[in-house]
């Protein structure tokens, strides 16, 4: 049974033995939001579930041209860092090893000193947000993707549970929400954000609908703010996506996001807190659509493999759309 006739058995029962408003509890502020109704009580890979061998043909097919788009941003001492962040890569010596044998080769190593799922281009994974609440103990903690506790998860070394490694290589069909142009603009306002209306009409100008989603679709916003890397001031008063927004992308069951931003701003971190913490649908920040922009690719094949550090929180990556 593949993972969509299981998911639509699934939220057919759950309509039939839950309350009116249970189709809405992975989004409720209040009470536990786990186990996964989807994915179940153990579960660590979140949305990346939704990557199967049938997803990857789907994905396939949209290959048209072959052309490749970096999404990524290139990793530099030059990038923007939030708060106490760092990244140092040296080359202390060149060359680093050698001459040696008959051939005196030579070898060149690097070292990286950096927090190295949350810089750059990076990639939310299923450790890296919690929320303090009480429990049903009465004690008062730190609750995690699917009710993981910071008692379970927590060591020097890296996580226990929740590494990054448990998310599943991303190969699936992407598509691109041009929000920008929706605006009429080729990089959104300061601290705009974005709404509703906005998602429906780059749709329209796209030529799309709501009816063309799929569950385990990657799901992507362009507000051209990628325009303003590595300029420091990227971070400051980012766009990002309304309360609105991030139910109706739940809605659609997306086996992940990603912008050219954080897709979070204002008092409460929405997608941090609904789309990751709560749904574990998975977030990939500070992307670039430059080429994409200009070529109108709205949808096309999406491949990102976070990279399997055990225990991390995130990952960096290099992610690519095929036109």
């Amino acid at each position: 049974m593949n993972t969509y006739i299981k998911y639509l058995i699934c939220t057919f029962f759950s309509g039939l033995f839950l309350a009116p408003n249970s189709s809405r509890a992975q989004t409720e502020e209040e009470g536990k939001w786990w186990p996964h109704p989807l994915w179940g009580a153990e579960d660590q890979a979140g949305a990346s579930n939704w990557n199967t061998p049938e997803k990857v043909l789907q994905a396939v097919s949209l290959v048209k041209t072959g052309k490749v788009y970096e999404l990524g941003n290139v990793y530099d001492e030059q990038m923007p860092l939030i708060g106490s962040r760092s990244y140092e890569l040296t080359v202390s010596e060149v060359p680093t090893h050698g001459p040696s044998g008959a051939e005196q080769v030579v070898f060149n190593d690097e070292f990286l000193a950096t927090q190295i799922g949350q810089v750059g281009t990076q990639f939310d994974g299923p450790g890296h947000v919690g929320k303090r609440m009480k429990v049903d103990s009465g004690e008062e903690t730190e609750v995690f993707y699917n009710g993981f506790t910071t008692d379970d998860i927590k060591s020097p070394t890296g996580l226990k549970h929740l590494g990054v490694e448990h998310v599943k290589p991303y190969v699936t069909r992407g598509i691109m929400l041009d929000i920008a142009a929706a605006r009429g603009l080729t990089t959104v306002e300061v601290g705009y954000v974005a709404t509703l209306a906005d998602v429906h009409k780059a749709l329209d100008l796209q030529g799309m609908s709501e009816a063309d989603f799929r569950p385990g679709d990657a799901l992507l916003f362009n507000f051209g703010w990628w325009k303003n890397w590595p300029d420091p001031n990227v971070l400051k008063d980012t766009p990002y996506i309304s309360r609105e927004v991030v139910d109706w992308i739940i809605q659609r069951q997306p086996s992940m996001v990603g912008s050219d931003a954080t897709l979070d701003g204002g008092l409460r971190p929405n997608v941090h807190i609904d789309l990751t913490l709560k749904n574990g649908i998975w977030n990939l920040e500070w992307m670039r659509f430059d080429h994409m922009v200009e070529d109108r690719m709205f949808e096309f094949l999406f491949i990102y493999t976070p990279i399997r550090f055990k225990g991390a929180t995130g990952s960096p990556g290099r992610p690519i759309a095929v036109g």
